[in-house]
């Protein structure tokens, strides 16, 4: 059965702590969030931090990147220090949260720049491939889910594990108290329901990434580069 946490208002269930125990995989599951604006007040930021406090109560680990500074993709170098934290900690997640606020029907460009600093390849590293992600958005207005749905786009091209849920949340402005906690409503339990079932995914993903993510086609393109190497018999 299942174990239950308090969650302030909300009794949270915990998913089963044998499946920690399973494989190679005992820590607790490594998640990366990124928000994608720098505005003050920011609620795509407290929607972050909101996920962040449901991931721990979960069993997370967590760390919140901060795009300040991150300079737009191709005026720096990879060596950069925010592109490196940034890189560093995609390499290290298991899994990830992208939090953005929807402007003019789209993702911030301070999100989709911290997305196009993560390469699909590096050195043999592959940042995103075979992670799970979870995508959330902010709403000024009505609600909207032009964002998520772009967010799940980029998440395929990445080659990650995009969750079936996803959270959306109109006038967050009223959302949120002056210390920029969530507010009880069903929007904070859809962001629970989000978060538990990411746990969920990662947890029984992690550690099959490289069977999850390998490709006839890449086996093919690699024993023919091994032909090529192969030295002659003349």
């Amino acid at each position: 059965m299942a174990l239950l946490v308090e969650l302030d208002n909300v009794v949270l269930p915990l998913p089963n702590p044998a499946l920690y125990a399973e494989g190679d995989d005992k820590h607790a599951a490594r998640i990366l969030i990124l928000y994608g604006s720098l505005r003050t007040p920011s609620y795509s930021r407290f929607a972050a931090c909101e996920a962040e406090r449901v991931l721990r109560h979960l069993g997370a680990e967590v760390r919140i990147f901060d795009p300040t500074d991150l300079p737009p993709p191709d005026t720096a170098t990879d060596a950069h220090p925010k592109v490196a934290e940034l890189r560093e900690l995609a390499i290290w997640s298991e899994g990830m949260v992208w939090s953005s606020p929807e402007r003019h029907g789209a993702m911030t460009g301070i999100m989709k720049s911290q997305i196009d600093w993560l390469p699909l390849s590096s050195g043999g590293v592959r940042p995103t491939q075979g992670k799970t992600l979870a995508v959330m958005q902010v709403c000024g207005g009505s609600q909207s889910f032009n964002t998520v749905n772009q967010m799940r786009l980029l998440g395929r091209w990445m080659r990650m594990i995009t969750i079936p849920n996803q959270s959306s949340i109109p006038m967050a402005w009223g959302e949120f108290d002056g210390k920029g906690q969530m507010r009880p409503s069903r929007y904070q339990l859809r962001i629970v329901d989000v978060m538990e079932e990411l746990m969920k995914f990662t947890v029984l993903t992690r550690g099959h990434q490289q069977h999850l993510t390998d490709r006839y086609s890449e086996r093919v393109e690699a024993a023919a580069k091994r032909d090529r190497l192969k030295p002659s018999d003349d």
